[in-house]
């Protein structure tokens, strides 16, 4: 885990159009969730709103939630028509339910320790019957995929997939960077914990291209 951070927004979204502007691509996560066939997608943790922007822009209904003032000034000032919403993860009650929850950029490694299980179920309570919560964090800085599972089993959630990057390449078992799929358990036609990792989800069939660029 990390400790405190104080965020500017405008500092830190220039740093992404800074790598734009040298070619780097930097929707892998809007790739990967795509992939999904999402109508709806909260982006919780939405930072300057790189990932809500671009879901918006391919047409899918998007929301973004994050904590930060300055994060969602600059989100605001970019995509004024987007719904931008400040709140606590752990505390948010949005009163519906997406498609697809997803959680770019180390959301999980900001919050502070002993609230994580809280925000993976600020999250999960917003994911629909047949929706998917997507997570992407480094591993090795405190908080463990073990104990990820475990608290998206406490919000209701089982594990459906698990990839080393946001283009989808095979989780090997180890690593220092893990995208994890979870849904909700118990929907028909869901498979096994273990049947689904190192697999893509089957439910919607797409090679996923795009390189990730965590927080």
């Amino acid at each position: 885990m990390v400790g405190a951070v104080e965020w500017d927004g405008e500092s830190y979204q220039r740093r992404f159009d800074e790598l734009a502007a040298g070619g780097q691509d930097v929707h892998g996560e809007a790739d990967f969730v795509v992939g999904l066939a999402p109508a709806s997608v909260l982006d919780a943790g939405c930072g300057t709103g790189r990932v809500a922007i671009e879901l918006a822009r391919r047409g899918v209904e998007v929301v973004g939630v994050d904590h930060d003032a300055s994060m969602l000034a600059t989100a605001r000032r970019l995509a004024p028509d987007v719904t931008w919403v400040e709140s606590d993860l752990a505390r948010l009650d949005l009163g519906r339910r997406f498609d697809v929850v997803v959680m770019a950029g180390n959301v999980v490694l900001f919050t502070p320790p002993g609230t994580e299980a809280a925000l993976v179920g600020g999250c999960a309570r917003h994911v629909g019957p047949d929706g998917a919560l997507v997570a992407g964090f480094q591993l090795g800085r405190g908080y463990d995929l073990a104990t990820y599972d475990r608290h998206c089993a406490g919000a209701g959630l089982e594990l459906a997939g698990r990839f080393a990057t946001w283009d989808g390449e095979a989780w090997p078992g180890v690593g220092s960077y893990a995208v994890s799929v979870h849904r909700p358990g118990g929907q028909e036609g869901s498979r096994g914990r273990g049947e689904m990792v190192n697999e893509k989800p089957t439910v919607r069939r797409r090679v996923w291209t795009a390189r990730s660029a965590p927080r």
